[in-house]
């Protein structure tokens, strides 16, 4: 039988020995670019893999602050913890990520994530794609996918339990337990993190998180695994749509549980059937009460409260031939439901809205996948044919070379889109949605040299992308309908990886981004103070950035490390004022230091307990990633960890 392993050891190429001396990483393993496992090194696309063991080592506790050591990456957030954040990948736009946790698809239908409450617990490993996705994920898998895997257990049962306080008011509790027992693996985590947050006052935010992950071998030939996460969340907020601090009791509320069903069966010696049914649920609400009796001049209360599911099927069967040929394909039905209701009230009278809308979409999607004596290549295509806007073709093809040198070549193109909102679609009274909206689309190419050095110890990768995103959907009030497809933008840029392994368990990464993006259609938007000025830049998204970081894991019973990042200069709008204002944010520095020192060694059953410290942005430096809205000053998480049960 041709198993994935045997799969994967086909794909490594004999000049990229997955073992050689001890100081040799092994070649990781990826699912995410193809949905096969493949060795990294073999990819056509840019691909990040960060280890859930190294955030935890480093005391990284939540997506998004492990995203922005990421190439190509900016993550903004307004203000304190809880704040909307955002992901604007190679220059996309911040509903151009796919983001999946186990295989579901946590986007709200349209593209749009919030990673202010996505936490670390119970995860496996991040794999950040760059590049277009939409061949294997459908729409919004325009500038890449961010895949999330939970941890799957083994061996003997294993647990954890860590308590962790700092600044601002901010106690975290999390714990896990893990391991195998009459062939079933399974993994459970939890964690609660409440603050009171960074401004003066109505600033709290609490995050509880349940998640799990079960799987188990009914036969030989099958297996069967279950995961489920659930999420709850409360943000207090004093600040309007500008930042100003004007509100003393506005909070909102976010809850969302993603369940997926993943079967496989090898239905022959080199044939696998495999079925992933997936939902994903998410509520969202704002409750913005009277402030006090006196408040009774204009719009002075509102409430919200928003109930987006999605659900889906994929079947998918991959052939696998010898040697290093595999082909997929598979089909995916998926269903969008949104409810929605909101009332205000002001001095003109209450007044109310409610919404009921739904979606289907069926695609098919083939792949080829090539890895043979050093030649990587990859092809596929994709048709989805969706009740709101019809019928939209992807493909993606890709092509590399690995030499004897430890030089290698690769190169890729392809084509995405992203799926208008419902509100853009459906929305009626003040605003006018409107049906025939064609998806936003991209098309994307990418040239990439790597370089190995001293062996396998040093590797440095090199990367230029170019996309064009166009029919880019904007509102007007100027016509009815208020949306229409018809803005253009392009986005360009280098990207330089550099990955040093020092023996005596000294590591060092550093990446830098160099990100040209340009307005080439402003479609219903005119002045200075628009989003789309003719020849600037898009918001939010600095040209330079650079990372790095040292790890060092040679001490006996403890580590340290230290990271850097850079950002440079942004351009943004102050919408407190009418037009809004240009403004350009000033490039900003900050670091962060990490360590841990195992206090108690576990010795048996009987349970070690260690300490652990982060500190970030360590000298404290004022910035805003929003206007109107200050990042976190400086922020000291101390705490400390029992580690037990037997195989640790």
């Amino acid at each position: 039988m041709i198993t994935l392993t045997t799969w994967v050891l086909a794909v490594v190429p004999a000049t990229m020995p997955l073992q050689q001396a001890d100081t040799t990483q092994l070649e990781p393993i990826t699912i995410t670019a193809t949905r096969v496992p493949v060795a990294a090194r073999v990819l056509t696309s840019s691909l990040t893999i960060i280890d859930g063991s190294d955030l935890r080592l480093r005391g990284v506790t939540s997506v998004a602050e492990a995203l922005r050591d990421v190439p190509g990456a900016t993550v903004v957030q307004s203000g304190s913890f809880g704040g909307a954040t955002s992901l604007f990948l190679r220059g996309g736009e911040s509903d151009y990520v796919q983001v999946l946790i186990d295989g579901v698809k946590v986007n709200q239908p349209g593209g749009a994530y919030d990673f202010a409450h996505l936490s670390t617990e119970n995860i496996e490993r991040i794999e950040i794609l760059r590049g277009p996705g939409s061949v294997l994920y459908g729409a919004d898998a325009v500038a890449g996918v961010v895949q999330i895997f939970t941890r799957q257990g083994s061996g003997a049962a294993r647990y954890n339990v860590g308590v962790r306080g700092g600044t601002f008011g901010s106690v975290r509790v999390d714990g896990d337990v893990s391991g195998e027992t009459s062939g079933v693996q399974y993994a459970f985590g939890a964690s609660h993190l409440a603050t009171d947050g960074a401004y003066a006052f109505n600033n709290d935010y609490d995050n509880t998180v349940w998640s799990g992950r079960v799987q188990l071998k009914p036969d030989d030939v099958s297996t069967l695994s279950l995961s489920m996460r659930y999420r709850d969340s409360r943000f207090h907020f004093p600040t309007d749509a500008s930042g100003n601090l004007v509100d003393q009791n506005a909070l909102s509320l976010d809850e969302a549980t993603s369940v997926s069903i993943d079967a496989a069966r090898w239905l022959t010696d080199n044939v696998e059937l495999r079925l992933l049914v997936a939902s994903n649920v998410t509520s969202i609400g704002t409750d913005d009460a009277q402030d006090n009796d006196a408040d009774t001049t204009g719009f002075y209360a509102f409430q919200s409260l928003q109930d987006l599911r999605r659900q889906s099927a994929d079947l998918r069967a991959n052939v696998f031939f010898d040697p290093g040929i595999v082909v997929t394909g598979g089909v995916e039905l998926e269903r969008h439901d949104e409810r929605s209701f909101n009332e205000s009230l002001s001095q003109f009278g209450p007044s109310n809205g409610s919404t009921r809308e739904d979606r289907n979409n069926r695609s098919a999607y083939a792949q080829v996948l090539l890895n043979h004596g050093g030649v990587s290549v990859t092809g596929g295509a994709r048709v989805d044919h969706n009740s709101a806007f019809g019928t939209f073709w992807t493909y993606r093809g890709g092509v590399g070379y690995q030499f004897s040198t430890g030089t290698s070549l690769r190169g890729s193109v392809g084509r995405s889109f992203k799926a208008p909102t419902f509100f853009e679609n459906f929305a009626t009274g003040f605003v006018t949605g409107n049906p025939e909206l064609l998806p936003e689309r991209s098309t994307s190419w990418e040239a990439s040299i790597t370089q190995d050095l001293v062996g396998d110890l040093v590797s440095v990768t090199g990367t230029y992308f170019a996309q064009s995103f166009r029919d880019l959907i904007q509102f007007t009030f100027d016509q009815s309908p208020n949306y229409a497809n018809i803005a253009e933008a392009n986005a360009s840029g280098l990207e330089i990886e550099a990955v040093v392994h020092v023996p005596a368990g000294l590591s060092l990464t550093a990446n830098y981004s160099y990100l040209d993006t340009e307005v080439k259609d402003t479609g219903f938007e005119i002045g200075e103070g628009a989003s789309f000025v003719l020849g600037n830049r898009l918001l939010r998204r600095p040209t330079d950035r650079l990372t790095a970081s040292v790890d060092f894991s040679g001490l006996e019973r403890a580590g340290l490390g230290f990271g850097v990042v850079y950002m440079g200069d942004r351009d943004d709008r102050d919408f407190s004022t009418f037009p809004a204002t240009p403004v350009i944010l000033s490039s900003v520095t900050t670091v962060s230091v990490w360590g841990n020192v195992d206090l108690v060694p576990q010795r048996g059953v009987v349970p070690g307990l260690s300490a652990t410290l982060r500190i970030e942005n360590v000298f404290d430096q004022s910035y805003e990633t929003i206007v109107g809205f200050p990042a976190r000053g400086r922020t000291v998480f101390l705490g400390g960890r029992i580690q037990g049960g037997r195989g640790r």
